[in-house]
């Protein structure tokens, strides 16, 4: 063995090594609009997305993004998604309709009713969504042509986020369990 190359050897194995131990860091993007299309970055996450799209969202209207979903799902990516129940049932504009007319897994549901009988449900007023276990879309943003254009909204992104991404999970699988 020629001089110096046992030592590259050592080098090499530290250096995978090390990058073996290595994690991505949590990446966080804020986007505002109607300065910033927002829905521009959530298309680019949901074409990009591989096996998994969950969203949660009070107000969908927007077509652009109903047909990124449709794409994804066409695509053999599992979409299931979480719907404020009076808002799809009041506007027409709601994309509900066509997403289960997509063969799309879709729950419309009331928010959380409190105790006393008299009282209406609350509003299902989430607004987030989780790709791929690993990224994480949330804020103010509905996802309404409304909000990319004329109201003041944020949205933020987080990608190689698995513990938040979890987390969101679980909220969102507690919604998807939820009786109408």
């Amino acid at each position: 063995m020629k001089k110096g190359r046992p030592k590259f050897a050592i080098c090499c194995c530290v250096l995978l090594l090390s990058a073996a131990n290595l994690r991505a860091e949590m990446v966080v993007q804020a986007c505002f609009s109607p300065q910033a299309r927002c829905s521009v970055h959530i298309i680019r996450e949901i074409e990009k997305a591989q096996k998994e799209v969950l969203i949660a969202v009070y107000a969908f209207t927007s077509n652009d993004l109903a047909r990124a979903v449709a794409q994804a799902s066409k695509r053999g990516v599992g979409v299931q998604i979480v719907l404020d129940r009076e808002f799809d049932a009041t506007n027409e504009k709601s994309q509900g309709r066509f997403l289960e007319g997509q063969k799309i897994s879709l729950k419309r549901i009331s928010g959380t009713r409190l105790t006393a009988p008299e009282r209406e449900a609350g509003l299902m007023h989430q607004k987030f969504s989780v790709i791929d276990r690993r990224i994480v879309l949330t804020g103010s943003y509905n996802w309404t042509h409304a909000a990319d254009s004329f109201n003041d909204e944020n949205l933020l992104l987080f990608r190689d986020a698995g513990p938040l991404a979890e987390e969101y999970r679980k909220v969102f699988f507690q919604l998807w369990e939820r009786k109408p």
